[in-house]
Parts: C-alpha cells; structure tokens; sequence
C-alpha cells in the first residue's frame, strides 16, 4: 500500500508544480507560499479531526516536537526556495533540480539514519543525478 501511496505523492507532486507555475504569474514567490501553507494546514488539520487523531497530541514527546518543528522549517525552506526558482525559472527546468532531494535523502539516510546503501542505491543515485544534468542542460 506504500506504494500506491508514494505514487499518488508524486501524482500530486507533479501536478503541484503546474498548478503553482500557473498561479504565481505575477505574484510575489513568498505571498505564494503562504496562500498554499494556509491551504496545507488547513486540509491537514482537516484529515486529523476526520481521522480522530487529535487524541495523540500529548502523547508526542519532546524528541519528536523538535525534529517535527526543525522538518516544518526545513519545509518552509524548501517551498520558500521552490516558489522563488519556479518564478523565476522553468518548470521543465526547476523541478528536475528539486527532485535532487532524493540523492541527497539517499546519502542523509546513509549518513544519520544508517541505512543501507547498496550498489542498486548508488546506481540509482547516479542516474538521477545523471537525467537532472541532462534535463536542465
């Protein structure tokens, strides 16, 4: 069922990315971000009371509050970045970059989280990098 999942990810990922390069014409990139982060938190906190997961909040622990708070910056960051290339650049350009963040998560889960890296991962590492150069180039 992951799979379906992480399919579904990309599905909307991509149609993210269109829909954002549409809509930012003449918009300031940051103003952009935030009208979607508004939507985001709006439809998640949706699925949580759908889902009658608010029961869980106290159940979190500090650990998990610093590394969900320092994830959401990191997002924040990466949109705030994404929004600003996407205006200035080529969807058909910009998004092949942005889609880097899987060799680089390949080589953080290696580095911190000890993960295998197998010759499958590497060569698969190397083939992304290797179709982003060629996409942009």
């Amino acid at each position: 069922m992951w799979f379906v999942f992480a399919l579904l990810s990309a599905i909307f990922a991509a149609l993210t990315s269109i829909l954002a390069k549409v809509g930012i014409d003449g918009v300031n990139s940051n103003l952009a971000t935030a009208i979607r982060t508004v939507v985001v938190v709006v439809m998640a906190w949706f699925m949580v009371f759908l889902t009658h997961a608010q029961s869980g909040i106290a159940e979190i622990s500090k650990k998990s509050w610093i590394f969900l708070i320092l994830s959401g910056l990191a997002t924040g960051a990466s949109w705030l970045c994404y929004y600003k290339a996407l205006q200035m650049g080529e969807a058909s350009k910009v998004v092949p970059i942005d889609k880097l963040s899987v060799v680089i998560t390949l080589i953080l889960a290696f580095i911190f989280l000890h993960e295998e890296f197998t010759a499958k991962s590497l060569i698969g590492c190397i083939l992304i990098g290797a179709g982003t150069l060629v996409m942009v180039l």
